[in-house]
């Protein structure tokens, strides 16, 4: 481990902070950000770097953007340089977002127009990112095929353990599928983290993947259960915040922990908040229990997404080199893909459209964000104010 002064971490924190103030308009655009920041006004890496650690970061699950701050933090100053570019990046939002959610506690949403119209957003852009998933994560007929298997073994077995069943089956069959897949020849690549930290914290990302779904089923606490759900999340997503809704909405408003309404609202509210769109689980933590509720979900939605990554980057190298794990990953993206459209029919469809003029807004909404190119968050406001004036005539 290099030794870092304190004026370094706190270079780290300031910088990352103001980022994290700044940067609207969801992953691809905070990966511009950190680029204009930290490569080309900073320079603390070079184009080359920088691009193979995006690389590393869209390979694992979790949230990219922050992942690559996270990385971008450790290549500065080690571990803690890692946990202070997170933070700066991440608690701007985590704040706005708690104090909205203890706000609307004291406003009743049940029967708001607008709400509506922001479940139907909910439908365009969780569709956009699936399909967009499955067309780079599931592009020849194997792929498919384990897709439609993962789809169809959670919307028939719905318990805690039919996600990890799924995925691990899946890595294994992208194993065995694509043992002699071929890679691409890649430079060399390297961070100041030892392999027995980077065995460290992949151990404890799996482990607590297999403990905590054991210690929720074993004991009755709230917060065992809330950790499980939080980790569960972050834990399975590729390809960006917006597809953790569906898997959020499976765990929170199907269990019961809050109201479709409640939920919608907060996902509108991450919509319009620079840094991270996971910051939305510290929405949900509030809603659920307060300031410490919101505290105790951003720690255990993005846990994974620090320990994925402070474990990857010591074994970068090796991993994407070996046909072997590469074609595990290629089955296991394919599961992810199939969890997602399972959470997408079941809660969001199924509860959102109900008739034909929701079914026509949300292609309209879709149309907004797929061939318009237009912002997520101006699709938000869209779908907010279309709710609201069907509510009026409807």
């Amino acid at each position: 481990m290099q030794k870092i002064n304190f004026s370094t971490l706190m270079e780290i924190f300031v910088v990352s902070t103001r980022l994290g103030l700044t940067s609207f308009g969801g992953p691809v655009a905070h990966l511009g950000y950190f680029h204009e920041e930290y490569v080309r006004r900073r320079k603390w890496m070079d184009e080359k770097s920088y691009a193979d650690l995006v690389a590393l970061c869209q390979f694992l699950p979790g949230p990219a953007s922050s992942q690559v701050g996270i990385g971008i933090g450790v290549m500065r100053g080690g571990v803690f340089g890692g946990i202070l570019a997170f933070l700066g990046f991440t608690l701007p939002s985590v704040i706005v977002l708690i104090v909205f959610a203890l706000v609307l506690q004291e406003v009743d949403i049940a029967d708001a127009g607008w709400i509506h119209g922001l479940k139907i957003v909910a439908v365009a852009v969780v569709a956009h990112a699936i399909l967009g998933m499955a067309g780079k994560l599931a592009p020849d007929l194997k792929r498919k095929a384990i897709v439609l298997a993962a789809l169809g073994i959670v919307l028939l077995w719905q318990t805690a353990f039919t996600q990890i069943g799924a995925i691990v089956i899946a890595g294994l069959i992208g194993f065995l599928l694509y043992k002699d897949h071929k890679t691409d020849s890649v430079p060399s690549f390297s961070f100041p983290l030892s392999r027995t930290f980077g065995v460290m914290c992949l151990s404890l990302f799996f482990g607590l993947l297999v403990l905590l779904p054991i210690l929720r089923e074993a004991t009755s606490l709230n917060w065992v259960a809330l950790c499980d759900s939080f980790y569960r999340s972050g834990a399975l997503v590729f390809g960006g915040g917006h597809v953790v809704l569906p898997l959020l909405e499976r765990e929170f408003v199907s269990a019961g922990w809050l109201t479709a309404e409640q939920f919608l609202a907060g996902y509108g509210a991450a919509q319009a908040v620079p840094g991270p769109l996971f910051t939305f689980a510290a929405y949900i933590g509030a809603v659920i229990n307060g300031w410490q509720g919101g505290l105790l979900a951003t720690f255990a939605v993005f846990l994974p997404a620090f320990l994925l990554i402070l474990g990857a980057l010591p074994f970068w190298d090796t991993l994407r080199r070996n046909p072997n794990i590469q074609g595990a990953l290629m089955g296991v993206n394919a599961a992810v893909v199939g969890i997602l459209i399972a959470a997408f029919y079941t809660p969001i469809w199924t509860s959102t459209i109900v008739d034909a003029i929701d079914f026509v807004f949300a292609a309209i909404l879709f149309s907004m964000l797929v061939y318009w190119k237009l912002p997520p968050w101006v699709v938000v406001i869209v779908g907010a104010l279309g709710g609201a004036l069907i509510s009026l005539f409807m």
